[in-house]
């Protein structure tokens, strides 16, 4: 399977948007009803060979929404008051949706860990949303992250193949 790097990734997503934006469009009017189990199975086999480590992209240019319970959880980590850390590292979007002041990510160290990893918010741990379950209600979302994470660049690549139209 192909591994591309980050600058190749861009254009080949930019490439195959209008593909994949089609395939997704279908895929909404008449989803498979085994869906999400090929779905966790190419998230499965994808996740077996790949390292995030090597990338983090998805920190590095993205920053995740934090719920309400995100933030109680990682203030109390930080042993901080729930509006101090709102205070020091979040801001609201045009959403409305609390998120990080600054990409690349705060809690990021320079060898692509995570500092805050055993608290890091839901849309992180869930991150790149491949094995979610009705995945044909995200397609909009799994558009975007094909030109970020090449994991889900490559499970949708072979989803096209296991589930042609």
């Amino acid at each position: 399977m192909l591994k591309p790097n980050l600058d190749e990734l861009k254009k080949l997503a930019k490439d195959k948007h209008i593909e994949n934006k089609k395939y997704f469009d279908k895929l909404k009017k008449k989803t498979p009803k085994n869906l999400d189990y090929v779905m966790q199975d190419l998230h499965d086999v994808e996740f077996k060979k790949t390292n995030c480590l090597e990338c983090a992209n998805c920190c590095k240019t993205t920053g995740p929404l934090f719920t309400s319970a995100d933030i109680e959880r990682i203030s109390k980590h930080f042993k901080q008051k729930p509006q101090q850390f709102i205070d020091q590292y979040l801001k609201i979007d045009e959403d409305n949706d609390y998120v990080l002041q600054n990409v690349p990510c705060t809690f990021l160290d320079n060898e692509n860990y995570c500092m805050i990893y055993d608290v890091r918010p839901k849309a992180c741990r869930e991150f790149p949303h491949t094995d979610r379950k009705k995945f044909q209600q995200i397609s909009d979302l799994t558009l975007k992250n094909v030109a970020i994470c090449p994991a889900a660049y490559n499970i949708v690549e072979e989803m096209k193949k296991k589930m042609p139209f």
